[in-house]
């Protein structure tokens, strides 16, 4: 990658496979960005771009890249095929991109700290939603173990999933709550059921950055 690759890059602004930081933050910022980027499509971390494109460069390029390896290392599960790429942009500044893949060991999580009395937190993963890496919904993570142990997906076409389909082509989205009520069937059991549905292509998983996840219509249920 040259510096006009990533001034091009830049000036695209940031999205949902393209993040700018202006120098590598503390470490669980950064392990959430690559996360995210990791369980949804893959992309690109610029360190040394500000949030408005503005190509800065890093002055310490050695340093930021030992910061930037070790918060990895450190924080997400399983790891990261990650590559790092440092671009000279002038004489003395440096652009580090990080390039990550759209994993297949996914769901990647964030290791968490531990609690003052010893405990630790749960793990969270995160998705890419537009430019935002938010925390990935329980239906968002079950998806994905079920989409990683490759398992076979079984179910009878009825009523339920008849009336989910006129109701998605009315309304044209659905969440788990809604789903459950308009089924009476208990949330988890609704959960479980949208999940197995979006494995099978009859529905489609959309993350919502401070909201409910959404099931739109997939591909098989068009």
């Amino acid at each position: 990658m040259t510096s006009n690759d990533v001034k091009r890059l830049a000036a695209m602004g940031e999205g949902r496979t393209l993040e700018f930081k202006n120098r590598v933050p503390r470490p669980e910022r950064i392990a959430r960005e690559v996360i995210a980027l990791a369980n949804t499509d893959g992309g690109t971390v610029l360190v040394g771009v500000d949030d408005d494109g503005t190509v800065l460069g890093v002055k310490d390029a050695q340093e930021e890249f030992f910061a930037l390896q070790t918060a990895l290392a450190d924080r997400i599960l399983p790891p990261v095929d990650l590559r790092f790429e440092p671009v000279r942009i002038s004489r003395t500044r440096e652009v580090l991109v990080v390039h990550v893949p759209a994993s297949m060991d996914r769901p990647h999580v964030l290791k968490p700290d531990r609690r003052p009395d010893g405990t630790l937190p749960k793990q969270r993963a995160f998705v890419r939603v537009a430019d935002q890496s938010v925390e990935a919904s329980r239906e968002a993570v079950a998806l994905m173990k079920a989409e990683g142990r490759g398992d076979a997906v079984t179910f009878t076409f009825g009523d339920a999933e008849r009336r989910l389909l006129e109701y998605l082509d009315r309304h044209e989205q659905i969440t788990v709550r809604e789903y459950a009520r308009m089924t009476t069937m208990p949330p988890w059991k609704a959960s479980k059921a949208l999940v197995m549905l979006a494995r099978a292509g009859i529905v489609a998983l959309q993350p919502r950055q401070g909201g409910e996840d959404v099931f739109t219509v997939g591909m098989n249920g068009a």
